[in-house]
């Protein structure tokens, strides 16, 4: 059994980790599509963070990887990778953002199932409420900012980001025993090797037609954000984060994207706080709290 003490360091991970994904949303807007397709910005993405993991392993003691979890880790990867980003991407292109992120919401949903059968993680009260109630408060902010619509135009966008969101969910489940056996950054380094592989046959025909000599200080600013902080440190920091906790803790925190993307938007001057942000988060944060309270406990 684990106290809490000891899974603070995984909490604070993933808050740190969803804190740059609700920055992301700010910082990387604008790359795509006038920049860079989005297939260009995903094989950056990857193989600047294949980069930075290989050069970064080299300055520690080298972790033999047994040849059976090479080939988890190539599964592994398909998953949280290439699969993942490439819909995401692709689905964001052809739907809204108000849609793709009411989709994400389901994410812990299909993480929680996926672990009940994969991990055998037992489906409790305690975790179903607090799923229901970290929901509710994440959609709240959502509709908040804007409507729902799921017309004919954007469907196969919407499609794509429900197989974002499964893809990732089952990437968070079958990378939860690798990261209990090696450490974070052996598992990144060869996650991320092995996504470049499937990468790069469908980005380097879009990224060889870009017209980088009209791409502007600041965008490169902004992928360089994407690459180092987006990929590199989120990724780490959320895969540390399961060492210590279980994936559906781990995916529960994805409910504090929008609050945390509201808290942007009120430090930037775009936006106020009203009731409706104070009872959203108190909802987030107790659904959090119950979904953290028995996960810690369960799967260690």
């Amino acid at each position: 059994m684990q106290t809490a003490q000891k899974t603070l360091p995984a909490h604070l991970a993933i808050v740190g980790a969803n804190l740059i994904y609700g920055l992301n949303y700010v910082i990387a807007k604008g790359i795509m599509p006038e920049y860079m397709a989005p297939r260009t910005i995903i094989l950056f993405r990857v193989a600047g963070a294949t980069l930075v993991f290989w050069i970064v392993a080299s300055f520690f003691k080298k972790e033999k990887v047994a040849r059976k979890d090479l080939l988890k880790l190539l599964l592994v990867s398909f998953f949280g990778i290439a699969l993942n980003q490439i819909m995401f991407f692709e689905g964001l292109n052809l739907t809204t953002p108000i849609n793709a992120s009411i989709i994400m919401v389901g994410t812990p949903i299909l993480v929680l199932v996926f672990a009940h059968f994969i991990l055998k993680e037992k489906l409790t009260g305690l975790k179903l409420a607090g799923i229901a109630l970290g929901s509710s408060g994440a959609l709240w902010l959502i509709l908040k900012n804007g409507d729902i619509s799921f017309s004919g135009s954007t469907f196969l966008g919407n499609l794509f980001i429900l197989i974002n969101a499964s893809s990732y969910a089952l990437f968070l489940v079958l990378i939860k025993p690798l990261m209990q056996k090696y450490s974070a950054l052996t598992v990144m380094k060869w996650v991320f090797t092995f996504g470049l592989v499937y990468v790069i046959p469908v980005s380097l025909p879009l990224a060889l037609h870009t017209n980088y000599a009209a791409i502007p200080f600041n965008i490169w600013m902004s992928v360089t954000y994407v690459v180092l902080f987006t990929t590199v440190l989120a990724y780490l920091l959320n895969n540390y984060s399961l060492k210590l906790v279980s994936p559906t803790v781990n995916s529960s925190y994805i409910y504090l994207q929008p609050f945390l993307a509201t808290v942007v938007a009120m430090a930037a001057g775009k936006d106020v706080l009203t009731w409706v942000e104070v009872v959203a988060a108190l909802l987030i944060f107790t659904g959090v709290y119950l979904v953290s309270r028995r996960g810690i406990n369960e799967v260690s």
